[in-house]
């Protein structure tokens, strides 16, 4: 894995644990999924983002690439990407911020602080900060350490992860983390594998065994129409999750929307987007209802 990079804060949310929160994004995830809204989280390496329409071609950034690798055309910049080895200045100096970076490696102490500037908002909300991806849990020894850093600091801690690591490492993360935020794509594996580019049933055994231990687990499920939402997964899914050790977990339904193809062409890859189906109100009460016949509260959004 390389250095851990850092894709985005998101100050003041309200949907990603209890509370006013902090969420800070970590790049690099080992699953592709077809419906991913953070594209530029998958890669674990930098990436450059270029937003034409916002381009007004004054040449700034032209000027300030170190390497010469931009060029000015009349539909706007070109850039060799063999040259550009991502210093930012094309980013810094850009007045409209059509081009942006993606990833940058920050200490411990910079995250600190930064989190540290909520802590009215947390202290008055019973809110924290949420470690979130891509997939966190990839920058093992270094989430490690964050969460070790907010325990000692009285921080409440949550992490938003599809799951897919080695167990005893999630049974490490467990011992320093207030909840998780746990994904579940869908019951088939084969169908999994054909979504998001993985099986699942390691997905699901960590599942089983962070219940186990008592752990504080909100279970999110993206709704797309089509792929997920159709009865037979819901019943397998709410059947799966009813027979989790512990409390009845709470679910929340995250239906799914396009707002990544703008992302996807920012990026350079507008082949790459898969344009799905949001999920009908129909489909969304249907699931739902049958979360209920397992005793289960299911909730849009969350």
């Amino acid at each position: 894995m390389t250095e851990p990079l850092i894709f985005d804060i998101k100050r003041y949310a309200i949907n990603d644990g209890p509370g006013i929160r902090i969420v800070v994004f970590l790049k690099g995830c080992n699953l592709n999924c077809a419906w991913c809204h953070n594209p530029e989280s998958i890669s674990a390496e930098t990436e450059r983002m270029y937003s034409q329409e916002k381009c007004i071609k004054c040449g700034t950034c032209m000027m300030a690439c170190p390497e010469k690798a931009i060029t000015l055309t009349p539909d706007g910049i070109v850039t060799d990407t063999e040259r550009c080895n991502m210093t930012g200045l094309c980013a810094e100096v850009c007045p409209t911020k059509a081009i942006e970076i993606s990833g940058r490696p920050m200490e411990i102490s910079e995250i600190m602080n930064e989190i540290e500037k909520e802590r009215v908002f947390f202290d008055q909300s019973g809110g924290g900060v949420t470690f979130s991806g891509g997939e966190p849990l990839l920058q093992s020894e270094f989430l490690i350490e964050l969460l070790d850093e907010c325990g000692r600091r009285g921080i409440h801690r949550a992490i938003d992860t599809a799951g897919l690591a080695k167990t005893e490492f999630i049974l490490n993360i467990a011992k320093r983390t207030d909840l998780f935020l746990y994904d579940l794509k869908m019951m088939d594996s084969e169908k999994h594998r054909k979504w998001t580019g993985v099986p699942n049933e390691k997905i699901l055994e960590n599942m089983k065994i962070l219940a186990e231990t008592g752990a504080k687990i909100i279970i999110r499920i993206p709704l797309i129409g089509g792929v997920n939402d159709d009865a037979e997964n819901m019943d397998a899914t709410a059947r799966f999750i009813s027979e989790l050790s512990g409390e009845k977990k709470e679910v929340n339904l995250l239906p799914y929307h396009k707002i990544a193809q703008t992302k996807y062409q920012k990026l350079g890859r507008p082949e790459e987007f898969q344009l799905l189906q949001e999920p009908t109100k129909e489909a969304q009460l249907q699931a739902i209802a049958i979360f209920k016949e397992y005793g289960l509260i299911a909730s849009i959004g969350g």
